[in-house]
C-alpha cells in the first residue's frame, strides 16, 4: 500500500475530567457524572451514563439541573490542577511507546508508530491502553491510521463502539466506516464549512473523501484540501513533536459574585499576575508588554455595560512576579471605574522571548537581580511541592471572596499529600 510506512496513533483519554474524579473515588464507576466549567457554568465532561440520560456537552448547568437531580447525577466543579497533573502522567507514560509524540491537548496525543510492523499494531495499541490504565488509572481509546485525520476517525469509532483500539492500516473496511462519520465529526471541518458541505450534498466523511481535488481547491482553502487528501490516506499534516513556545500568556477568570470594590479587583489581578508569571518562568521566558482588562456583564440590562483595557511596555524584560504585579496594579487604577459591578478581570503577557536572549539590563544591579531570581525559584519550588498559593504576596489576599464558584469541588490536590484521599480497592 502507498504510504504504508506512515503509521499514526491518536490516543484519547475517555471522558478525561470524569475519569480523573473517579480515580480517587472508585464508587463513582458506572455512575452518571458531569464536570462543570469554571464558575460552575456549563457541562464540559460527561460519563457514558450521563450521556445516556441526554445531557449534552456545553449545555448550561441550569438547563439540565432537573435531569441531574432526578437521576442522582454526581456533579463536580472543574479541578484543573488535578487534571493537569494526571495529564502529565499520561503523556509521560506515552513517551515510553514512541520517540515521536505530539501532545495535542490535555487528554489527546498523536504517536508515530512507523517502526511497528503492520501485523503488530493492534496488539501494540492494546498494550499502550493497558499500560496507561495500570500506571495512571485512566481509560483510553486509540485510533491508528496512515494520517492524523484518519487516526481521528479511527479514534472516534473506537470510542463509539467501545472497542478500545481501531486500526485502519491496510483495512478493507475504511470506506464503509467513513460512511458512518458525519461531516461535522471530521477533524478540521468547522461549523461554517460543515454548512457549506451539507448545502452541496456532502454529508459524510466518505463523500468528502471522494470529491474531486479541483472542486475542493476552488471552493475551500488549503486546509480543506489537506483534510480531503488525508481522508484519501495521503499524509499532509505532519506530527509536531517539538512544540513552539507560547508568544502570549493570558490569565483571566469570571468572578463568583459581582465585584464592586477596587481592593477585590486588585486581589484578582494580582493572583492572575502571579499565575501567569509562574507559567512563563516554567518556560524560561520573559515578557515585554503587560495588559490588564476588566469588564461588567454584557447581559446586565439594568446597568450600563463597562469594559476597559490598558497595556504598558515594560522598560526591562522580566518574569519577576513582584515587578509584574506592581505594573498591573498601576494600570488597574487607571481603568477602574467606581460604581460598576464587575464580572471579569484578567491580564495578558505579550511579546514573550527566551530568557537567554536577554541576559540582563545594562543599568541593573546584578546582586539585587540575582537575589530576586533566587526568590522566584523558591516560590515556584514551594508552590509546586505544596500546592499553588502556598507562597504568595500580600496583594493577592487570603479570603478571595471574588473567586470563581466551586460549589461541587472534590478538593483533591495531588501536590498536597494531606488532600489525597485513601483509595481501597478491596
Amino acid at each position: 500500500m502507498l504510504y504504508s510506512k506512515n503509521k499514526i496513533a491518536l490516543v484519547d483519554c475517555n471522558s478525561f475530567y470524569v475519569s480523573c474524579e473517579r480515580l480517587f473515588n472508585p464508587s463513582l464507576i458506572k455512575k452518571p457524572i458531569v464536570v462543570l466549567s469554571s464558575n460552575d457554568g456549563c457541562i464540559i465532561s460527561r460519563s457514558t451514563e450521563a450521556k445516556a440520560l441526554g445531557i449534552k456537552m456545553g449545555e448550561p448547568y441550569f438547563k439540565v439541573e432537573r435531569i441531574v437531580k432526578k437521576n442522582n447525577v454526581k456533579i463536580f466543579s472543574s479541578n484543573y490542577s488535578l487534571y493537569g497533573d494526571i495529564s502529565r502522567r499520561v503523556m509521560k507514560t506515552l513517551k515510553q511507546f514512541s520517540p515521536q509524540i505530539e501532545i495535542y491537548s490535555i487528554d489527546e496525543a498523536f504517536l508515530n508508530l512507523s517502526s511497528i510492523k503492520d501485523e503488530n499494531l493492534l496488539e501494540y495499541g492494546n498494550k499502550i491502553r493497558s499500560t496507561i490504565l495500570k500506571w495512571t488509572g485512566i481509560p483510553t481509546s486509540i485510533g491508528i491510521a496512515t494520517t492524523k485525520t484518519l487516526s481521528k476517525v479511527a479514534n472516534y469509532l473506537a470510542k463509539k463502539e467501545q472497542s478500545g483500539v481501531i486500526n485502519l492500516i491496510n483495512s478493507k473496511q475504511t470506506d464503509k466506516l467513513l460512511t458512518e462519520i458525519k461531516i461535522n465529526d471530521v477533524w478540521g471541518v468547522g461549523r461554517q464549512l460543515t454548512k457549506f458541505y451539507i448545502k452541496n450534498g456532502i454529508n459524510t466523511a466518505y463523500q468528502l473523501k471522494n470529491i474531486s481535488n479541483s472542486w475542493v481547491k476552488k471552493n475551500t482553502n488549503v486546509f480543506g484540501s489537506r483534510t480531503v487528501m488525508e481522508l484519501k490516506g495521503v499524509p499532509c499534516i505532519s506530527l509536531e513533536s517539538h512544540q513552539e513556545k507560547r508568544k502570549n500568556c493570558c490569565v483571566s477568570r469570571s468572578f463568583g459574585k459581582k465585584v464592586t470594590k477596587l481592593e477585590e479587583l486588585q486581589e484578582s489581578v494580582t493572583t492572575h499576575c502571579l499565575n501567569a508569571a509562574e507559567k512563563i518562568r516554567a518556560d524560561n521566558q520573559t515578557v515585554k508588554k503587560l495588559t490588564v482588562f476588566i469588564r461588567t456583564s454584557p447581559f446586565q440590562k439594568e446597568k450600563n455595560y463597562y469594559a476597559n483595557t490598558k497595556n504598558v511596555d515594560l522598560p526591562i524584560r522580566t518574569n519577576d512576579s513582584i515587578e509584574l504585579v506592581k505594573q498591573a496594579l498601576i494600570i488597574l487604577k487607571h481603568i477602574y471605574k467606581e460604581g460598576c459591578q464587575y464580572q471579569k478581570a484578567g491580564i495578558v503577557l505579550s511579546g514573550l522571548k527566551d530568557v537567554d536572549i536577554y541576559k540582563t539590563n545594562l543599568f541593573s544591579v546584578i546582586s539585587s537581580e540575582e537575589k530576586r531570581k533566587k526568590l522566584m525559584k523558591v516560590i515556584d519550588y514551594t508552590n509546586t511541592k505544596y500546592g499553588r498559593d502556598a507562597l504568595s504576596i500580600v496583594q493577592a489576599g487570603l479570603k478571595k471572596r471574588w473567586n470563581i464558584k466551586k460549589q461541587y469541588s472534590s478538593k483533591i490536590d495531588t501536590a498536597c499529600f494531606e488532600l489525597l484521599p485513601a483509595v481501597r480497592t478491596s
